[in-house]
């Protein structure tokens, strides 16, 4: 079993109590067959052979080895062994620094981290990958970064510079533009604004061309408008008017599919997520039909007035034509904010799942729940909560000896220290156990699993509290942040009883009172010892862009709706052989999801 405690040595660094949980006396290498595969993605025809284990599938190596692999030292990296041991022996070289541990806990950790990567139970965010260990590049670590500007030039400038600067490294922000004067609004010099979306635009050429110009992935942009902004409108129909664009030109017989074709750089506001900050207020005023006024930024006087509705209903179109703008909630937001005494949460990561005080950033981690499922259809609890507190202590070393792109996110992530924990593979968790995704069944082990990840999470943040000290903003937000916590453990008791979640399911129900009991100690440890950090846990959508909407086949890589009709019967009839993680299998039937009402929640 994993140590549950810290220890403290006399005379000695504060170390971590941690014990062989997953690792036996031999290296995790040494457990595994390891063999050559070819790398199989158009344009890495020539590349040499990658050494993996025997059980990685092929879209796992070609996805690590086009991605992941660098060159080290004067060294391409060829080999899995390689790429784990560059991040996991820095790791755990940054902890000993830090006095997380040393000696034989910090070989166990080294060991432990090794297996838990190298068998897929978890992985960390693409940056940790890109960057760590890797001499001569900044060690930036995040994945997510929240940035600020204000309503002056300088201001501007630095925001798209900082943005460009994430991107080089391999990341993502989001910003709330609400500050900045509306178009037309008067200049202190003279003149007038051109508004918001003109400085969008200029963002979006930056994140354009640092896509283009071979970054290690696309730039990943949010950009966020308060409903009570003068250009609200204007910016709900940005995107889906330039997609307006993209229509007339394939009717006009342009190929647009093509997304090198040069007709795309007059294509605007396509390397960013749009999305409107809504108030409870604002929401009221649409379910009582009431009107809705917008405030000129510098003069604070009434602008625009409309229909609510009419706002919402703006937004509903523009998201059906495009897909932009979202909806960000920022009341309920602001009511699970951990650190409310240090100000308001106006922004979100370009995914959004990370909702956390401007100039911060985040590293995220996602466990792999599939490798929890024994043969005998239970839940692994105890290899569940080791993984959390493996993967949750490596996040925390890594914050203060990451690089950040501006000072001012290094001092501000490094005041709050937050993390995003999450999973992944919950889809085949469920299906493996022959639930429908609309049943109460699913629903119920969805939210026991993400309870006792976070109420695991937290405690472990307890634990690293009591020996290197909690968050320095801790004090300021003691009590914002256990009331919050004493929300997440009265929400998980009300698992299993509610309208969405009430089944009897044995499963669910016995991680759900291993979330309870854990939540339980965190409210007694918080209460004693603080948090390390702010916030612990996050789903982040976990994925990348390699085939994603191609089918492996005996006919080779294949669109998936020329398999079948996905306008056509529920269960269709297929005879083909596709390339699953578990090698070729026969698909015999073709699955259309269709249509149903929503539910309300």
């Amino acid at each position: 079993m994993a140590g549950r405690n810290f220890k403290k040595l006399k005379n000695k660094k504060q170390i971590f109590g941690l014990e062989k949980f997953f690792t036996k006396d031999i290296h995790p290498y040494e457990e595994v067959k390891w063999k050559n595969f070819q790398v199989t993605l158009p344009g890495y025809e020539n590349l040499s052979p990658v050494e993996f284990p025997e059980f990685y599938s092929q879209n796992a190596v070609n996805i690590i080895a086009t991605k992941y692999f660098k060159v080290n030292r004067g060294k391409q990296e060829k080999s899995l062994k390689e790429l784990i041991t560059r991040v996991v022996s820095t790791i755990k070289k940054w902890g000993i620094e830090q006095g997380y541990f040393e000696g034989i806990p910090a070989d166990v950790f080294e060991m432990e981290l090794t297996y838990i990567l190298l068998h897929q139970y978890a992985a960390f965010n693409s940056p940790v990958w890109f960057n760590v260990g890797v001499e001569g590049r900044k060690q930036q670590c995040s994945a997510c970064f929240i940035l600020d500007v204000e309503d002056n030039m300088e201001s501007i400038l630095d925001w798209i510079k900082t943005e460009g600067m994430i991107f080089k490294g391999g990341s993502g922000s989001g910003i709330n533009l609400s500050k900045l004067r509306a178009k037309g609004e008067a200049l202190s010099t003279g003149g007038a604004s051109s508004g918001v979306i003109s400085f969008m635009k200029a963002a979006d050429a930056v994140a354009g061309s640092i896509k283009s110009g071979g970054a290690t992935r696309r730039a990943a942009k949010m950009v966020i408008l308060n409903v009570d902004h003068p250009e609200i409108i204007d910016f709900i129909r940005v995107k889906a008017e330039e997609e307006n664009k993209v229509r007339a030109l394939m009717e006009a017989g342009y190929d647009m599919t093509d997304l090198n074709n040069p007709l795309w750089q007059n294509i605007f506001f396509q390397n960013a997520n749009n999305s409107i900050r809504v108030t409870d207020e604002f929401m009221k005023a649409v379910l009582e039909g009431r009107e809705w006024t917008t405030y000129y930024r510098t003069t604070k006087e009434p602008a625009k007035t409309y229909k609510a509705k009419d706002i919402l209903w703006e937004a509903a179109k523009a998201a059906w034509e495009c897909g932009d703008p979202g909806i960000q909630f920022h009341d309920t937001i602001n009511r699970w904010h951990t650190c409310k005494n240090s100000g308001q949460i106006v922004a979100t990561n370009p995914c959004s799942e990370y909702n956390f005080l401007n100039w911060t950033s985040c590293n995220l981690a996602s466990i792999n729940l599939m490798k929890f499922l024994k043969d005998d259809g239970s839940f692994d609890i105890e290899a569940f909560k080791h993984t959390v507190r493996i993967i949750f202590i490596s996040q925390d070393i890594v914050i203060s000896k990451a690089d950040y792109p501006h000072p001012k996110i290094a001092e501000e992530t490094k005041k709050y220290r937050t993390i995003g924990l999450g999973y992944t593979n919950l889809g085949a968790l469920i299906m493996a156990l022959g639930l429908p995704y609309d049943s109460n069944e699913a629903r119920y082990l969805a939210a026991s699993i993400t309870s006792l990840m976070s109420a695991e999470a937290y405690k472990t943040s307890t634990e690293i509290s009591e020996i290197l000290g909690p968050f320095p903003e801790y004090k300021k937000n003691k009590e914002p942040m256990l009331e919050v916590i004493k929300m997440h453990c009265d929400e998980s008791y009300k698992i299993g009883k509610t309208e969405l979640t009430k089944a009897e399911f044995p499963l669910a129900q016995k991680i759900l009172e291993e979330a309870n009991k854990t939540w339980n100690e965190v409210i007694e440890r918080g209460q004693k010892f603080g948090f390390r950090n702010a916030q612990a846990t996050l789903l982040a959508p976990t994925g990348c862009l390699v085939g994603d909407t191609l089918i492996s086949t005996e006919r080779g890589l294949v669109p998936l709706e020329t398999l079948g009709n996905p306008l056509g019967e529920r269960w269709q009839d297929l005879n083909i052989l596709v390339m699953t993680d578990e090698g070729e299998k026969l698909a015999t039937k073709f699955f259309v999801n269709g249509l149903t009402q929503t539910i309300k929640i």
